[in-house]
């Protein structure tokens, strides 16, 4: 139904796919770029319903009850459940996705890597902490307003020299036309 129901945005808003996921990948930290507008919500879940890309997204679960929970989890919302860990402290966000990629066979974790939908010089690191500590891939899913184009791009393995592969994948990102430019990646 999901599926179904892309197409049809995909048909009457005229955008297009550039599907390139990496062989192989079942686990990884896909990065959704870029995040000016909240029309990017409704597009970038299109595209991976379109692809086939079991894309999760993490929320708190309390949030997840009753028909809005439902709803969220048809998106591909995932409950975030910061349990107490030995110490007595609660696990941060980044601890437990890194927990529930090394728990899943299949898993692929969407982060908006900007943390908000204004103007930013530098992204969050969360994402590439989760993707070091749980041993996956970093994949860029992008959006192109300009060229009505959602798609796959640059995808690296985390390697601990966080700002040079940062600022290599923030280099693709200045190539994609966001929906509100001046939001961009300054």
């Amino acid at each position: 139904m999901m599926k179904f129901l892309s197409r049809i945005v995909f048909w009457i808003t005229g955008w297009s796919l550039n599907t390139n996921w990496p062989e192989g990948v079942k686990k990884a930290v896909l990065i959704a770029i870029p995040h000016t507008s909240n029309w990017d919500l409704l597009y970038a879940r299109a595209a991976f319903f379109l692809m086939d890309i079991p894309v999760k997204f993490t929320i708190k679960k309390e949030v997840m009850v009753g028909p809005l929970g439902w709803f969220i989890k048809a998106l591909g919302g995932i409950a975030i459940d910061r349990k107490r860990i030995p110490g007595g402290r609660k696990q941060t966000y980044t601890e437990a996705m890194i927990s529930m990629l090394k728990e899943s066979e299949e898993l692929v974790i969407m982060v908006t890597p900007e943390g908000t939908r204004s103007a930013v010089k530098k992204w969050k690191t969360g994402f590439y902490h989760i993707a070091l500590g749980a041993d996956v891939p970093i994949v860029v899913g992008y959006l192109d307003y300009k060229k009505k184009e959602a798609g796959i791009g640059p995808w690296i393995q985390p390697n601990g020299e966080m700002d040079n592969q940062i600022e290599e994948l923030m280099a693709f990102g200045r190539t994609v036309t966001p929906k509100h430019p001046e939001k961009g990646i300054i």
